[in-house]
């Protein structure tokens, strides 16, 4: 039975580089996937975009890229990857030049764009799922709005004879499952074959996660190797039924428990996973742990794709002041507890408005607040503030206050720190298929 071997090299954004090296290198792949994209990136990549026309795509595209190119031509890996954010396009000449420097001819780039549906979302009412309200309620802070695309474009671009394929938003699972659609000419309507396929995906997409990283709790959960952690593989068969792996040597396991977390990992309602490409049932799979770091899983089925996509909107919802200051030694938990009543004080008697503040002690506090404390003093302590507000001006004020302590009191403080920054949120919301049209660029070198 024929078989193909995709590879994981990026759970997020700012994900290590080396273990994608790895497997381009020593994991006998076909794929490998780069998943970067988080909700907040790509309106964050959206407001720069519209700063600067050639922005908008990921920040380490080039590092990436520079470093995983040249093993990927020599060992005839194909990328998938939606590090174009918010300017596939942008990304792929990005590329196209990278590739030139480094002397790769041969390479065809497919850009996948559609995804933004920013004109769509404005110009009608949908509504908002976390709110219940509707979309028009955001009117102007709407900064993106997003479509959740699925595996159809990236498999018509490898149908296209497509070396590297990079989109902006799409399914997380879907970037994994184009390439064995595309490999085995799976019929996209036979549900229980997606819905299988997309546990693959689903297991794949958080790259470390799966071979112990996240994983990972000393004495409870030990996990060898973690500063070299290997990066997943699927080996996929034709009949949908795969094993997850990792390069022989590396860092990490994958075993049967480091599979489930990541198996559970964002599952509501098992039997009704909704991606775009296929509603999976989660319910009847199985693993099977065959030999050390061979996990094989079969059972995932699945049912019709639904009529609408999910959107991701991003909008500026507000601004965060944040201060810190940090307290050693004796009685550093008091003096702590000082600073924070004076910068309390300070912002009532100055008339800074915010709409909410928190007052921590990280290390005591901050995390349960003081219901859950340790019930001991630490011998060290660091104190933040952070307020959210309605401009930029008043969320500077509060940083302002925190460093003020340096010399105003109490004694002690050190390593003080502020800084103020603009809120991008997301919010979801449905819309018909009909109205999310996707087209290919092209770039060969």
């Amino acid at each position: 039975m024929k078989k193909i071997r995709i590879g994981s090299g990026a759970g997020y954004s700012g994900d290590r580089i080396e273990p994608a090296v790895e497997l381009a290198e020593k994991g006998k792949i076909q794929y490998l996937v780069f998943e970067c994209l988080a909700e907040r990136t790509i309106a964050i990549d959206q407001q720069a975009k519209m700063k600067d026309p050639g922005a908008g795509y990921d920040a380490l595209l080039v590092a990436r890229m520079e470093a995983c190119l040249p093993v990927c031509m020599k060992n005839s890996v194909k990328i998938i990857t939606n590090m174009g954010a918010a300017n596939p396009i942008a990304g792929a000449e990005k590329i196209k030049e990278v590739a030139g420097k480094l002397g790769i001819r041969g390479l065809k780039i497919a850009a996948v764009t559609g995804d933004d549906v920013l004109e769509v979302i404005r110009k009608g009412e949908y509504l908002i799922e976390e709110t219940g309200e509707k979309s028009s309620a955001l009117k102007d802070k709407m900064i993106s709005a997003n479509a959740y695309l699925g595996a159809q474009c990236m498999v018509d671009a490898l149908q296209n004879g497509a070396d590297l394929v990079i989109t902006g938003r799409v399914a997380d699972p879907s970037m994994f499952i184009a390439p064995a659609i595309y490999e085995f000419g799976w019929d996209m309507n036979n549900w229980n074959l997606m819905g299988q396929a997309i546990v693959m995906g689903h297991l794949l997409e958080c790259a470390g996660q799966i071979t112990g990283g996240y994983f990972a709790d000393p004495g409870c959960k030990d996990v060898p190797g973690l500063s070299r952690l290997g990066f997943p593989i699927a080996e996929v068969q034709e009949n949908g039924t795969f094993v997850i792996t990792k390069v022989p040597g590396s860092g990490g396991m994958v075993t049967l428990t480091t599979c489930k977390e990541q198996f559970l990992y964002e599952i509501h309602d098992p039997s009704t996973y909704i991606t775009p490409d296929v509603i999976a049932d989660y319910t009847g799979v199985q693993m099977q742990q065959i030999v050390k770091d061979q996990v094989q899983v079969t059972g995932g089925k699945g049912r019709a794709r639904t009529d609408t996509l999910k959107v991701s909107i991003g909008y500026v919802d507000s601004y965060i002041g944040e201060g810190q200051i940090s307290y050693g030694g004796p009685g550093a938990v008091a003096r702590g507890k000082l600073a924070l009543e004076i910068v309390a004080e300070r912002l009532k008697l100055t008339g800074v408005q915010f709409d909410e503040i928190r007052y921590d002690l990280i290390g005591v506090n901050s995390l349960h607040k003081d219901k859950l404390s340790a019930g001991h003093d630490p011998y060290e302590v660091r104190m933040r503030v952070a307020g959210r507000t309605k401009n930029m001006k008043e969320a500077i004020r509060i940083g302002n206050e925190v460093e003020t302590l340096y010399t105003n009191g109490p004694a002690g403080g050190a390593g003080a720190w502020k800084v103020a920054r603009e809120v991008i949120a997301i919010v979801s919301t449905l819309i018909p298929r009909s109205l999310v049209n996707y087209s290919i660029h092209y770039e060969v070198i």
